[in-house]
């Protein structure tokens, strides 16, 4: 600024580093295989940093690999591919799996009657996207069904830094 000039005005909006990210989509086939499963974390994973986004990237990950799991595991192999649908706005972000099994999966929606047997393996996915997603739930498509999770943006106050 030159000597003499005045000041600019403050800004009334936020900070030109306070942006917020644009909404965007993935889509993409997964094999019907235990391989689909990094494939879909690394998809999240690439899409939340490549665009800066603010949803939780580990619990993110985390979610898509149950979700992509379950559908290999409780879905027989067709001709109908899994699909990974990655859904980012600014308000969160959206993961959703789609197979080819109409059957909606078991209580997604509603607290299981028992806890999971501590001693298996398994049993503990669909649990885990009740806890730690903001919300979730599934729906019928023309070729099976769609499950899905949201998780919020999380606040630039509220990030680790």
């Amino acid at each position: 600024m030159k000597a003499g000039q005045d000041s600019p005005a403050p800004r009334n909006g936020p900070a030109v580093h306070d942006h917020f990210p644009a909404p965007a989509s993935w889509r993409i086939a997964l094999p019907h295989s235990a391989a689909a499963v990094p494939v879909a974390r690394a998809l999240v994973r690439n899409a939340l940093a490549e665009l800066e986004h603010t949803a939780d990237g580990d619990t993110a990950e985390l979610l898509t690999a149950e979700l992509v799991a379950n559908a290999v595991e409780h879905t027989p192999a067709g001709p109908t591919a899994i699909e990974l649908v990655v859904e980012l706005m600014p308000t969160g972000c959206q993961v959703e799996v789609h197979d080819p099994d109409p059957s909606p999966p078991a209580d997604l929606t509603r607290p299981d009657v028992e806890p999971p047997d501590p001693w298996r393996e398994d049993g503990r996915g669909l649990l885990l996207i009740r806890a730690l997603s903001s919300s979730c739930g599934h729906r019928p498509t023309r070729s099976g069904k769609a499950v899905w999770f949201r998780l919020p943006a999380v606040p630039a106050q509220r990030r680790p830094h």
